[in-house]
């Protein structure tokens, strides 16, 4: 038997008129890898600051490994076991890498916080830059800066917004190698991706956003086969994997 860890009920978020997430409901299992997916203002990084405590949702409920969650600020959100990445991401510039790292408030000495620090670049293979500045890292490196000051906080669930996005192909394998790793060290992870090739490569389920509604939803070549897929991307009938892939 499968184990939920996050489920949402009837999430709706409004922005006046736009109903940008409508009654939402999805349940995510523990230790897999759900992806996300939707035509550009669908409702998914709407989505993800609704669960990260980023947004209030007007109405409905989160709960996350047993706890409602609904109307916790981020910080407490992050500190229980559910952290996430953006989309665009912002490290510390004058700040070296290590130092991004332990400017994470996570409840550790500073004994251990640099050690877990060493660890998790090591893991991430970007220990030969611990000392440099933020600011000379290229994007993929970024992205992989990013993943690390999440895993300061070692959650049980993380939330990854375009993680291969402006990486180019060789730092894009390995940061889903590295995220495939943690997922089979038992890591949820929930990402929101573009790239059809990164869906069908790594997502256990994917669930599809259209209009601020969940339209879609099962493994990659069930959503990519769905007729009301392919018209929300498109509009017409037309192959989504030669499209998008």
């Amino acid at each position: 038997m499968t184990e939920t860890v996050l489920e949402t009920t009837n999430l709706t978020k409004r922005f006046g008129a736009l109903t940008a997430n409508d009654d939402i409901s999805l349940s995510v299992d523990r230790g897999e890898i759900r992806g996300i997916i939707g035509p550009n203002g669908s409702g998914k990084t709407t989505l993800f600051n609704n669960l990260t405590g980023f947004y209030t949702p007007d109405e409905g409920s989160i709960v996350f490994d047993g706890t409602d969650i609904t109307e916790w600020e981020p910080h407490r959100i992050a500190r229980a076991g559910m952290a996430r990445t953006f989309q665009i991401v912002s490290p510390f510039r004058n700040m070296t890498v290590t130092q991004n790292l332990l400017a994470v408030e996570a409840p550790d000495s500073i004994e251990d916080k640099h050690a877990r620090a060493r660890e998790i670049l090591e893991f991430l293979e970007i220990d030969h830059i611990a000392d440099n500045e933020a600011r000379g890292m290229s994007g993929g490196q970024q992205k992989l800066l990013e993943l690390a000051r999440v895993l300061m906080l070692d959650p049980d669930c993380i939330l990854l917004d375009e993680p291969s996005a402006g990486v180019n192909p060789a730092l894009e394998k390995r940061i889903l190698d590295h995220i495939q790793e943690l997922n089979d060290d038992g890591t949820t992870f929930i990402m929101v991706e573009h790239d059809m090739d990164v869906m069908r490569t790594i997502a256990d389920t994917v669930t599809v956003l259209d209009q601020g509604q969940l339209i879609a939803e099962g493994s990659f070549d069930e959503v990519t086969g769905n007729d009301r897929v392919r018209e929300a991307y498109l509009g017409r009938e037309v192959d989504l994997e030669e499209v998008l892939g």
